[in-house]
């Protein structure tokens, strides 16, 4: 009970602030219609709701299944199993993340059809899996984080200047928007239950940093995206 407490408390928090500015705003500025005020009361309300609703449900499945699975992985001694269910898992739930579809969704009206909406996302869930499994690859022989980050962004200032110019806002924005409340939760989850298992508990850095290298991913993906369509 007291998680639900907390979990509005937080909800309410974050979305009071800008409710309060955009009506402070629609009695001094702005003056929209009052269906189109009225409609953005409305969706206040379901945000609030909508966001309480998926909090408690990453507090309750997401996060405590995703180190379960991180756990059991190493359990099974086998690299090629770590390796195969963190790109898979890195892949599906980019795939669910809400963020990348809203990305796809807007490229796809903006480019009139050229970037398929389905092309983009799988094109991002790729880059995503790929780069999860060079994370699991990182903890399970404790490399350098440094090294990866500074070959993964090498290899995107590389693809940058064979990328044609449109595609560059749309990759960096792609590793945006994998930074999402479904991709996050779970990815983090899974290091910290694969770390606790390879590196015991004297390394608990080992399961951070999968975000940053996740959010590589995307960009390539894209970038290479880009160059075919280019």
């Amino acid at each position: 009970m007291q998680d639900i407490k907390d979990t509005i408390k937080e909800v309410v928090y974050a979305v009071m602030p800008i409710t309060i500015v955009v009506v402070i705003l629609q009695f001094t500025i702005i003056w929209l219609p009052f269906d189109v005020f009225l409609q953005f009361l409305v969706g206040v309300l379901f945000v609030t709701i909508g966001l309480i609703l998926f909090l408690l449900g990453v507090h309750i499945g997401l996060l405590p299944v995703g180190e379960m699975i991180g756990s059991a992985l190493p359990k099974t001694k086998k690299l090629w199993v770590i390796l195969f269910f963190g790109f898979l898992l890195g892949f599906v739930v980019t795939v669910a993340e809400p963020d990348v579809r809203v990305l796809a969704l807007q490229v796809d009206q903006v480019s009139g059809g050229d970037i398929s909406r389905n092309i983009l996302v799988y094109s991002v869930a790729l880059g995503v899996g790929i780069f999860v499994l060079l994370a699991m690859l990182r903890i399970a022989f404790n490399i350098k984080i440094t090294y990866l980050l500074a070959g993964g962004y090498s290899a995107v200032f590389l693809l940058a200047s064979f990328t044609p110019a449109g595609f560059i806002p749309i990759s960096f924005d792609a590793g945006g928007v994998t930074t999402g409340p479904m991709t996050v939760p779970f990815i983090l989850a899974l290091g910290v239950g694969v770390a606790s298992v390879l590196r015991g508990k004297n390394s608990p850095t080992d399961s951070f940093g999968l975000v940053a290298l996740a959010s590589i991913g995307p960009i390539l993906a894209v970038l290479i995206l880009g160059v075919i369509y280019g």
